[in-house]
C-alpha cells in the first residue's frame, strides 16, 4: 500500500518512519527544496529537543489543549524521544535548565542520520511540490517546478506545519484548501512571540536590543523568572513567550495587556523600601539606584520610561514600580515573526487517531492541529508525537479496511 506524507518537518519524518518501518510504501512531498528546513533553523542556536521536568508538569505545558495532546506523549514523550534519537546515534543531555539537547547542540547530524535511515527503508522524498488540495475524484493535487501534477494514495498525512517562518515553508498556504474541503480549521495566531510596546523615542534608540536579565514576569496568575530582550517595537525572548498565549488573548480581548515585571525578584519588597528610602545625598536617582540596590542600564531606563516623571522621587512609588513595573502591551508582533502559531485544524474534526471525521484516510499531525506549547522543547516533543501518533493511526486504519 501507497501512502503520501505531505510536509517535511519532525511531525511528517516521523509519521513516514513509523509507516515504512510497518512495510508501507511512502512517499513524502514538501514545497520546498529540501526537507526539515524550520527544524534546522529550531537548532540554529542549540536544538532543544525536549524537557526533563515530570510529566504532570511536562503535559499541564499544553493547557486547555493537554487532553489530547497527552495521550500522543503517553506513547512517545521525552524518555523515549532521547531513546530514538540514540538509536539514530545522537546522544542527549539534560542541561541546568532541565532542557535536553543533542551533546553536540546541533540538528544537522540528527537530520542527516534520520533521512539516511529514511531512505534505507524505502522513503521516496519528492521536493518543490506544493500541496494544493484535492481534484474533483479526490486525487491529490501538487503545484511542481514541471506544472500541476496528481497523485493517488491509499492513505494520507497532512504534516503542513503552522503560520509562521514563511520562508522556510511553513506558510499556512494549507488553510483555503481544507476550508474548501469543509474541515473546521481555526485561525491561525503567533504563539511564542513578541509584542509591541509604544516606547518613546529616547527609550527605543537607546536600549532596543538590550537584554533585562534576571528578572520575573507576571501576568493573571503566572509567574515565570528568566529574562527577554527590548526591541524597536516592544519585547520578545524566553520570558515573554513563556507568557504569551494568556498576553495575546488578553489583547484579542481588551486592546491591551499589562505584563508586571520584578526587576529584583531577589529582594523583598521590604529590602527594596529601605534601600530607595535610603538619604542619597546629591547623587542623582540613577547613581543611588546603582548604589544601593545595583539597577543600572536598561533596567532603569524601564523606570523612567514606564513611571510618570512627577512620581518616580516617591519612595513608596518607585518601589513598588521596582518590584512590579507594568509594561502595557499593546500588539502582538505578526505571525511570520513567531516562533510558532496557535489555531490549525480543530480537535473536533479529527478521531483520536488523529483522522479527519469528515475525510477517512486522511489523518493530520503537527504544528498544524489546533494546539500550542511555549518554548523549551514542549513544541518539538509533541510534533515528533502527533506524527507517530498519526502513523500509527493510518495503519490501524489500513488494516481495518483489509
Amino acid at each position: 500500500m501507497a501512502v503520501a506524507v505531505i510536509g517535511g518537518g519532525p511531525a511528517g519524518l516521523m509519521a513516514a518512519e513509523v509507516l515504512s518501518q510497518a512495510g508501507m510504501g511512502v512517499d513524502v512531498f514538501d514545497a520546498m527544496p529540501s526537507v526539515g528546513r524550520k527544524f534546522l533553523m529550531a537548532g540554529k542556536g542549540g536544538l532543544n529537543l525536549s524537557h526533563a521536568e515530570p510529566r504532570e508538569q511536562f503535559v499541564a505545558r499544553y493547557g486547555d489543549r493537554r487532553k489530547f495532546v497527552e495521550p500522543w506523549l503517553a506513547k512517545f514523550g521525552a524518555d523515549e524521544l532521547r531513546a530514538w534519537a540514540s538509536k539514530l546515534g545522537i546522544e542527549t543531555y539534560v542541561g541546568s535548565s532541565g532542557r535536553i539537547f543533542p551533546i553536540d547542540m546541533k540538528a544537522a547530524p540528527l537530520l542527516r542520520a534520520w533521512l539516511h535511515r529514511l531512505r534505507a527503508s524505502g522513503v521516496k522524498f519528492h521536493a518543490r511540490h506544493r500541496w494544493l488540495g484535492w481534484n474533483a475524484d479526490g486525487a491529490l493535487r501538487f503545484a511542481t517546478p514541471g506544472g500541476e501534477t496528481s497523485i493517488r494514495a491509499d492513505a494520507v498525512v497532512l504534516a503542513l506545519g503552522g503560520g509562521s517562518w514563511a520562508k522556510l515553508g511553513s506558510d499556512g498556504a494549507w488553510v483555503p484548501a481544507l476550508k474548501d474541503a469543509g474541515i473546521a480549521v481555526a485561525p491561525l495566531k503567533p504563539a511564542n512571540c513578541g509584542f509591541d510596546v509604544a516606547w518613546s523615542d529616547f527609550f527605543r534608540n537607546k536600549f532596543a536590543g538590550e537584554p533585562v536579565k534576571s528578572v520575573a514576569a507576571s501576568f493573571g496568575s503566572v509567574t515565570r523568572r528568566g529574562e527577554f530582550v527590548v526591541t524597536g517595537h516592544g519585547v520578545e525572548g524566553g520570558l515573554v513567550y513563556a507568557l504569551s498565549a494568556p498576553l495575546r488573548d488578553a489583547i484579542e480581548a481588551h486592546g491591551h495587556a499589562d505584563l508586571e515585571v520584578d526587576l529584583l525578584p531577589d529582594r523583598s519588597l521590604e529590602q527594596v523600601a529601605t534601600e530607595v528610602a535610603h538619604p542619597r545625598g546629591a547623587r542623582s536617582l540613577s547613581s543611588h539606584l546603582q548604589s544601593r540596590l545595583g539597577l543600572k542600564g536598561v533596567k532603569v531606563g524601564m523606570l523612567h520610561e514606564c513611571v510618570p516623571k512627577e512620581e518616580i522621587g516617591v519612595s513608596p512609588r518607585l518601589t513598588s514600580a521596582i518590584k512590579a513595573l507594568r509594561l502595557r502591551l499593546v500588539a502582538t508582533r505578526p505571525i511570520d515573526e513567531a516562533i510558532s502559531t496557535a489555531g490549525g485544524v480543530r480537535f473536533e474534526a479529527l478521531d483520536e487517531h488523529l483522522m479527519l471525521r469528515d475525510k477517512p484516510g486522511v489523518f493530520c499531525a503537527g504544528e498544524m492541529l489546533d494546539w500550542e506549547a511555549p518554548t523549551g522543547g514542549y513544541l518539538l516533543t509533541a510534533c515528533f508525537a502527533s506524527g507517530r501518533r498519526a502513523g500509527d493511526g493510518v495503519l490501524d486504519w489500513l488494516a481495518s479496511r483489509r
